[in-house]
C-alpha cells in the first residue's frame, strides 16, 4: 500500500513541471499531450492504490462498498487517453477533456458519506 501511495505521490509531484511547460508555449501540442499523460499516469496510480487498499482491507471492506461500480474512476483514464492523441490534432479539444474529467470530479459524490451513514442503497 505505501508503495502504490509513493507511485500516485510521483505523478503528481510531476504537474507543477507540465503545466508550467504547457502554460509556457501557450498550450502547443506536445507539452498538452505530455500533460494528458501524466493525468492518466495519476488516474491509473489512484486506481493502483484503490485496489490495493481494498485488496488489504477485503472485498467487504467499507472503502469497497463506497467505491461500487465506480463509474467516475473507470471513465477518466478514457477521456484521458482519448485526449492524448487530440493533443496533436487539436490541443484546445484535448484541454476540453481535462476539463470534463475535472468538471466530473468537482461534482460532489455521496458514495463514502452513505456507506459511513449506513444509508447506502
Amino acid at each position: 500500500m505505501l508503495w502504490a501511495n509513493l507511485h500516485l505521490l510521483f505523478w503528481l509531484s510531476l504537474f507543477p513541471f507540465v503545466t508550467g511547460w504547457m502554460g509556457e508555449n501557450h498550450f502547443a501540442p506536445l507539452p498538452t499531450a505530455l500533460y494528458g499523460a501524466i493525468l492518466l499516469m495519476a488516474a491509473m496510480a489512484y486506481t493502483i492504490l484503490q485496489r490495493s487498499i481494498i485488496a488489504s482491507e477485503g472485498k467487504d471492506s467499507t472503502l469497497a462498498r463506497a467505491i461500487g461500480l465506480d463509474v467516475k474512476g473507470k471513465l477518466s483514464p478514457l477521456i484521458y487517453a482519448a485526449s492524448i492523441p487530440c493533443a496533436f490534432i487539436n490541443p484546445w479539444l484535448a484541454q476540453a477533456g481535462f476539463i470534463v474529467v475535472a468538471l466530473m470530479w468537482l461534482v460532489p459524490d455521496r458514495r463514502i458519506e452513505r456507506v459511513l451513514s449506513g444509508t447506502e442503497q
